[in-house]
């Protein structure tokens, strides 16, 4: 039998922290295919694909096999989770446990809620629920893979307007994201769609354009409060790396907007819904390196190196 290593250096972590990530993206895009080619009910039941198979069967067609792939793909992402779990405990770096545990938590948790999804036939507020939590999945998995290239957390680096100000984007994100959801769940792509491509599962009931309104306003907040701390950021000459997160998440916020404007009055073709959900996972990933970014690392010790207990202030 392999013998697993004694200790994993911060490089094994840090590359397995990575992967996680993209695991956690790739998760939420195919998800994102799977319903935006009506294959969400390719695999009718759950935890089997049929009553009688736990694999899709050539009955099933394209479908079954779309829907059966991505569910393929979560026992990918539990291996990278546990691998980086493992990791995690197998090395120096108690710090980083709790947000290992968390993210490896996070997906019994998405598998019995996506099994929820199935059988309650796609229902658009489990949907919903089940792609809020794969963003906040990703956020943590974020935050995992970027403290784990850094000794430990440090102090912060911003003033606590400012601090509070990066809280508040975090938050009018999360709104940003919900209202999203409730937009696709009043859409035409909320749910499945039959062989006639006559839609199954019930619709959320909000007003698409009012709903759709609504969503647009919180981006415009959103855009204001980046741009406010980017400018306030340069002013007063703060810390690069928080201003190269708040940069990076306005550009990644510009194109998010520009693609849900022209998403919407291009009819929601499937293209474009796609690169929206990719543009959320980007939009959760850059939040996440902007909240991380307000504090600094911890004092500098190799970080492969346990670091020595504080000495208390006499």
């Amino acid at each position: 039998m392999p013998v697993l290593p004694t200790a994993f250096s911060s490089t094994a972590v840090s590359r397995l922290a990575l992967a996680n990530v993209v695991a956690n993206g790739l998760i939420v895009v195919t998800g994102g295919a799977v319903r935006l080619t009506g294959s969400g009910l390719g695999c009718p039941t759950w935890p089997r694909c049929t009553d009688e198979s736990l694999v899709t069967t050539p009955e099933m067609g394209g479908h079954g096999i779309i829907e059966f792939g991505n569910r393929l793909l979560t026992f990918v992402l539990t291996a990278v989770a546990v691998a980086t779990v493992v990791a995690v405990w197998r090395s120096t770096r108690r710090d980083l446990r709790p947000l290992a545990a968390l993210s490896f938590l996070g997906i019994p948790a998405q598998a019995l809620l996506g099994g929820v999804t199935v059988l309650t036939g796609l229902n658009p507020w489990t949907v919903a629920a089940h792609f809020l939590l794969s963003m906040l999945l990703v956020a943590v998995a974020t935050v995992l893979w970027l403290r784990s290239r850094e000794p430990g957390v440090g102090q912060p680096l911003l003033r606590r307007p400012l601090a509070l100000l990066v809280s508040a984007i975090a938050a009018v994100t999360a709104v940003v994201l919900v209202l999203g959801t409730l937009v696709t769940g009043s859409g035409p792509h909320s749910g499945d769609v039959d062989e006639n491509d006559v839609p199954t599962g019930d619709r959320m009931g909000f007003d698409l354009q009012l709903i759709s309104q609504l969503h647009a306003d919180a981006v415009f907040l959103l855009l204001g409060l980046t741009v406010a701390l980017l400018v306030t950021l340069y002013a007063t000459d703060s810390p690069g790396r928080v201003r190269r997160a708040a940069r990076d998440l306005l550009l990644v916020q510009l194109a998010q907007g520009v693609i849900g404007y022209l998403q919407y009055f291009t009819g929601l073709p499937v293209v474009l819904v796609l690169l929206h959900m990719l543009g959320a996972v980007l939009i959760s990933v850059c939040t996440a390196r902007l909240v991380w970014a307000v504090r600094g690392p911890s004092a500098e010790l190799p970080l492969d190196t346990p670091a020595e207990p504080a000495a208390l202030p006499r």
